[in-house]
């Protein structure tokens, strides 16, 4: 035993000793081993087991193609050329296996990504954290509404003022309370198929505002571009439980805005035709809808300034269709905004209903009491001076022979749809009568 034991620690000795010729680091190699490590690890990071090995193969090339051209031993102790051959091209079958298994993965999530929206929404905009719908866009039905349900369709008439002459017709008052309002009590359900074209109007919308859209049937569509006004980006639209929300349609005039200005006082017919008219509905950023809420322009414009002009004039030709009014806050904020396009032009409807204010119903006079007749005048008295004629009502059904009986019944001026309002009053064609 004792015979053993000095030759097993004479070998492990002298091996030892071995190692140490053969790894003996400078403080370079030190410095180089520590990048590798750090390479490594940042290639692991970005692309897990297929960048590593992908940063492990190049390393590898550029230490084994030195050892090759120089003959001199490198950092990772590669002592000749021969050794350094082999490095050279173990590390080239390195680096193609980790680069074939990134372009794998990457397949693999492109067709993960456009799978079938029953089957599997893009995986890019899962990602992305939810977006609810605001109360605004309560969500999209599978399919459109009975014709029970519709409303009915009346051309408007056509306005060729600018944004800013409609403003000026818009009455000015404060928020009516809200007491009361249920959407869709008061505005019917989301989405009803009001223009009994077949497809509910969320569809409607975003045939209309989308590009390339590709669609299941006549109705339902399943995708599209949308040029988003509201941010000035592009929106790829996916229907699907976690991307439908990303696009969202927007009322300009918001539906519990609108009750609070004067939709109150409109038909169950005409409140439905205000939810569902394509004048005051967009295809929109979900974020910047959800953002929006119920404001006005007064509390919320879009980020996109150069859309504001047109987003004011929609407003705007809204509440001039349906007879609804502004609040100060809200006429300042769309003036200020109106005065940087005085020619925006104003929009109409051809879908809203006809305008609800009443024509005003003369009343009829009292004949008057039975005097006694008075004793004569005595001679010297002056006779009495003629009674001013009585101003000049207007017939029950609205009509006014010009605009002299317009201007004595004080109901100057006369905005297209108004009662009385007709084209031979309005002799420039510009909606406003004996303005």
């Amino acid at each position: 035993m004792s015979d053993v034991l000095p030759g097993r620690h004479s070998l492990l000795s002298r091996g030892w000793r071995g190692f140490r010729r053969w790894f003996a680091p400078t403080v370079g190699t030190w410095i180089m081993i520590g990048v590798a490590v750090s390479l490594l690890i940042i290639g692991a990071g970005t692309g897990a087991v297929p960048g590593f090995l992908v940063m492990a193969g190049l390393l590898g090339l550029g230490t084994a193609a030195f050892s090759l051209i120089t003959g001199r031993r490198s950092w990772a102790m590669i002592a000749s050329r021969k050794a350094a051959a082999i490095t050279l091209a173990a590390c080239l079958v390195t680096v193609t296996l980790g680069v074939n298994a990134y372009l794998s993965a990457g397949s693999a999530a492109a067709e993960h990504a456009t799978a079938t929206p029953e089957t599997q929404p893009m995986q890019t905009l899962r990602a992305t954290p939810p977006v609810t719908f605001a109360e605004d866009d309560p969500g999209a039905p599978a399919s459109p509404a009975p014709a029970a349900d519709t409303a009915s369709v009346v051309d408007g008439t056509v306005t060729h003022a600018t944004a800013v002459a409609l403003l000026a017709t818009l009455p000015i008052k404060g928020r009516a309370p809200k007491t009361g309002y249920n959407r869709t009590v008061d505005f019917g359900t989301a989405w009803l198929d009001v223009d009994r074209n077949g497809c509910d109007t969320r569809n409607d919308i975003l045939a209309r505002d989308l590009t390339d859209a590709v669609k299941s049937g006549p109705c339902k569509v399943l995708s599209g571009e949308l040029a988003e006004p509201y941010t000035g980006r592009s929106i790829f639209f996916l229907r699907g439980v976690d991307t439908s929300a990303l696009v969202q349609i927007d009322h300009l005039v918001a539906l519990s805005n609108a009750w609070q200005t004067g939709a109150q006082q409109l038909t169950e017919a005409q409140r439905i035709s205000l939810a569902n008219d394509p004048l005051n509905l967009l295809a929109a950023d979900g974020r910047s809808n959800a953002q929006k809420s119920d404001g006005d322009a007064a509390t919320w414009l879009p980020a996109n300034k150069r859309f504001r002009c047109r987003y004011v004039a929609r407003q705007v030709s809204v509440k001039v269709a349906y007879g609804l009014w502004v609040t100060q806050a809200e006429h300042d904020a769309i003036q200020r905004i109106l005065t940087t396009c005085p020619d925006e032009p104003g929009l109409s409807s051809g879908f809203a209903p006809a305008r609800v204010v009443a024509a005003p119903v003369p009343v009829p006079l009292a004949p008057a009491p039975a005097v006694p007749a008075a004793p004569a005048p005595a001679p010297a008295a002056p006779a009495p001076a003629p009674a001013a004629p009585a101003p000049a009502l207007p017939a029950p059904s609205g009509y006014y022979e010009n605009c002299a009986a317009v201007l004595a019944a004080g109901a100057a001026p006369l905005m297209a749809g108004q009662p009385g309002y007709s084209l031979k009053l309005d002799r420039d064609h510009d909606g406003v009568a004996c303005e």
